[in-house]
């Protein structure tokens, strides 16, 4: 894959079903339209936070992402296996949460043409998702690489849709109408900005997709820093500006109570309310396009992080096979697939929250951490980039995550606790066995 490519692949990974879903659950929490404070602490924490993916990945570009860079950078603490080993724990969490998100997402917003769908038929369908999407996964590399550039077309499509005919109808007045509360950065303000940017990071989640497949991609100490900056600044303008033009136009309570707002807001662009259905339909239609696509990006990604560990001897040898004439971590695939499915027949709230959560205490905290220490303690590494103001974005990414997984769910905080010290003793029996 060269840069275009690349960045196709994290943008249809970041641009899924999420902001679509995401945007009423903001309003509620922040209790107003000034969703774009969550939209802009976001896109600062993307940003630094994409800086140290920038750097971990044009100084270790290969599969598997996260696990290479926590692995060689603890490595001169004693500290690498273990780490490593944290990260391919909570992968077989993570991954098959993300991707039952997106799938459950799907379901969620077919409502929008299937009013009375029945719980079993919403599961039914967010399951065949998960399948027809790595099916499509199931070709070589090349191939990939075309399909996300038309697909990344669809999702350009969808979002300027929206944008565009929010420009000609939206009321800026409405949409910048805050309440007194949101100009109060007191403790409720600060507790509902963290709630806010928990969703928010949700939806930009992705960015380092491209990361994951570092082995396939072409010149990878410039592609990978390029390709996740371009990414998180075009989404970043997407986001805001669909949310300014949503708000602009639909009262913010009616956001907030909302499950399928994008489509009911481009029905009320028409005067005529058939058409306006017609469209609102047609809406849905690319909607549920790019929330598939983003499952095909996300599943693309995760497929080679227990490929890339049982490679280098890190994980169960079956996932480093490859198919014999497409080239590509079959099992690792399938698997992740196989493993989404039961998540499916839960609800994306009781998704989003600990996906976060889990990530930040197992892996966001360390790579923060690991760009330094690579730098310093890895000389034998070379650095052909270096992040902008060098560690700055490091230290701010690593406080940041630390603010959203404090001001979470205190279940997600006992939860994700739990979950690491769950892997700290799966890898003392792994070693154990060895």
């Amino acid at each position: 894959m060269g840069l275009l490519q690349a960045t196709s692949t994290n943008v249809i990974s970041m641009v899924g079903v999420g902001p679509f879903l995401t945007i009423p659950f903001m309003v509620a929490a922040m209790n107003g339209p000034h969703v774009i404070y969550a939209w802009v602490v976001g896109l600062v924490l993307a940003l630094a936070d994409g800086l140290v993916y920038a750097q971990l990945g044009a100084a270790l570009p290969g599969s598997g992402g996260g696990y290479l860079y926590l692995r060689e950078a603890f490595q001169p603490f004693g500290l690498g296996r273990l780490m490593a080993f944290l990260f391919i724990f909570q992968t077989i969490l993570i991954a098959p949460l993300s991707v039952a998100g997106g799938a459950v997402g799907f379901a969620d917003y077919l409502q929008f043409v299937w009013a009375g769908m029945p719980p079993l038929a919403h599961h039914a369908i967010a399951a065949i998702v998960c399948v027809a999407m790595t099916a499509l996964l199931w070709r070589n590399i090349e191939d990939v690489g075309r399909l996300t550039v038309w697909m990344l077309a669809v999702v350009l499509i969808t979002v300027g849709w929206v944008i565009v005919a929010g420009l000609f109808t939206f009321s800026l007045r409405q949409a910048f109408d805050f309440p007194a509360h949101a100009f109060r950065f007191d403790g409720t303000f600060v507790s509902a900005l963290g709630a806010a940017s928990v969703l928010a990071m949700y939806s930009y989640g992705g960015y380092n997709q491209v990361c994951n497949i570092g082995d396939e991609i072409k010149d990878p100490t410039r592609t990978v820093p390029r390709s996740i900056v371009f990414s998180i600044l075009l989404v970043a303008t997407l986001y805001i500006l669909m949310t300014t033009v949503i708000l602009g136009m639909i009262p913010w309570p009616e956001v907030r109570d909302s499950r399928t707002v994008a489509s009911v807001f481009i029905e009320r662009t028409f005067a005529d309310p058939t058409i306006g259905r017609i469209a609102g339909t047609v809406m849905t239609g690319l909607i549920l396009f790019v929330a598939a696509a983003s499952l095909y990006a996300t599943i693309l990604g995760y497929s080679r992080v227990p490929y890339a560990a049982a490679r280098d001897g890190d994980f169960f040898p079956i996932f480093a096979r490859v198919h014999p004439t497409k080239r590509f971590p079959d099992v690792s695939l399938a698997t992740i697939a196989i493993v989404s499915i039961p998540f499916c027949f839960f609800t994306l709230g009781q998704l989003v929250s600990w996906l976060i959560q889990v990530q930040v205490l197992l892996r966001f905290v360390w790579q923060c951490a690991a760009v330094i220490l690579l730098r310093e303690y890895r000389k034998d590494i070379p650095q052909p980039f270096t992040m902008w103001l060098y560690p700055l974005p490091a230290i701010l990414s690593g406080a940041l995550w630390l603010f959203i997984f404090f001001t979470g769910p205190w279940e997600g905080i006992l939860f994700s606790v739990a979950f690491l010290l769950a892997g700290v003793a799966a890898y003392a029996v792994f070693r154990g066995k060895r």
